[in-house]
């Protein structure tokens, strides 16, 4: 079997193990069933599930068998660790949607056939919404005690707080993801629990609960969660999150994301969520060091994670509209991905109708559009060979536009010299 320890260990995704000592050895020894949650708080998974997600995959690969677990019972609460305010509480219907849009992501990441590798998805409202409250606190409570609870640094954090307290909701969510690992060693024989680095306290409480509720000797393990060398979490821009769903984040705004990244995290980020082998890692890294202009750990950063991702096609696409930026033909891009690829630079709106008929002077266009000060400036540079409509060069000064050069049914694209761009909006 591949020592999916080692491997793990050298990619820098091993933070905590209950057990340092004997786990290597134990996950050598035979395919090992282990899991890792996720709460479907959003109808998407973000950057930040990646870690966890791509854990689960190399154990997959390495001969193991992972389980996904929705909690679509524990997500009705929230977990309160590393929260300094209790989440707002969702809808049965929200949480439903927010769970099988999620599925359908894992799908591509993990893969679900019947064989012995093969992962399961799981979803714990399954099992707790057949328990009654009087029931779960004979047969589960009592086993947990609150003591336990106490000592754990993610309630005690919160309890210390003189501005927000804890309420029971958010209390007994540990005593809930306890259960989880309880119920998935009753039925998969699963004894590894994955997660986050905040997720220490949870992880250990279903330890404790198992061997209570005898079920032998279970083991956990963190992974660091998913920062910026400063020590702010990855996968946030000023415009939100960075989702996996393409509606939320497209293809191209996914690239560009991993294409930025600082040349401190490029290395980490190589080695923590994606598959490229530790050769080519290093050799990436030397590259880096030699020479952080040509960016290369950044392109090879994204070409792997959108295409893991996004699949070929939305690899394909996201590098077709970063080419744009730099003059290439808009090709197949749609009125949306323009609008995506252009929403940093300057636009106005202008009535449909001046486009009707002979449509309207160019060079009028560029002055209302910003990117000449005048007329006489806009016809030199069209004299010059600098101006472009959707990005293909125009050469005469009584062009003009019409409905023929939009794109969709409403944006045409001006550029003026190598990247001055400005979007026109026809309505």
């Amino acid at each position: 079997m591949t020592d999916i320890f080692a491997e793990l260990t050298w990619r820098g995704l091993i933070h905590q193990t209950t057990d340092d000592a004997n786990l290597p050895a134990w996950l050598m020894t035979q395919p090992r069933t282990l899991y890792a949650g996720f709460d479907p708080t959003a109808d998407s998974l973000h950057v930040g599930h990646l870690v966890a997600l791509m854990i689960l995959r190399r154990f997959q690969q390495a001969g193991h068998r992972p389980i996904a677990l929705m909690g679509g019972a524990t997500g009705m609460i929230g977990d309160p660790s590393g929260k300094s305010e209790e989440r707002t509480l969702l809808s049965a219907d929200t949480i439903g949607a927010n769970v099988a849009a999620m599925e359908a992501q894992m799908r591509r990441l993990l893969y679900f056939d019947s064989g012995p590798q093969g992962a399961a998805l799981v979803n714990n409202y399954e099992w707790m919404s057949r328990w009654t409250y009087l029931d779960f606190l004979r047969d589960v409570g009592k086993n947990f005690p609150v003591n336990v609870m106490l000592a754990k640094d993610s309630v005690r954090a919160r309890l210390e707080r003189t501005d927000s307290g804890l309420s029971y909701t958010e209390f007994s969510y540990m005593l809930l993801q306890a259960f989880d690992f309880v119920r998935l060693r009753e039925s998969f024989g699963c004894e590894l629990q994955v997660g986050g680095s905040d997720q220490w306290g949870n992880i250990t409480a279903g330890i404790d609960l198992g061997r209570r509720m005898g079920h032998g000797q279970l083991y956990g393990m963190t992974c660091p969660l998913l920062t910026k060398s400063d020590g702010t979490k990855m996968g946030k821009t000023e415009r939100g999150a960075v989702w996996l769903s393409p509606v939320r984040t497209s293809p191209y705004a996914f690239y560009q994301y991993w294409i930025n990244v600082n040349d401190a995290d490029a290395g980490r980020c190589l080695r923590m969520l994606t598959e490229l082998p530790r050769e080519e890692i290093e050799s990436l890294d030397a590259a880096r060091a030699a020479d952080p202009a040509r960016r290369e750990s950044q392109r090879r950063l994204a070409e792997a994670l959108t295409q893991l991702v996004h699949g070929p096609e939305g690899l394909a696409k996201a590098q077709q509209a970063t080419k744009v930026l730099f003059g290439g033909e808009f090709g197949a891009l749609t009125e949306n991905e323009l609008s995506e690829i252009f929403a940093d630079v300057p636009s106005c709106e202008l009535a449909r109708a001046r486009l009707e008929g002979e449509g309207i002077g160019l060079l009028d266009t560029l002055v209302t559009a910003g990117l000449a000060a005048s007329k006489g400036e806009a016809r030199r540079k069209i004299g010059e060979g600098g101006v472009y409509v959707n990005n293909r060069r125009e050469n005469s000064i009584d062009r003009r536009l019409t409905t023929a050069d939009l794109i969709g049914n409403s944006i045409i694209v001006l550029r003026m010299g190598k990247a001055k761009y400005a979007l026109l909006r026809f309505k």
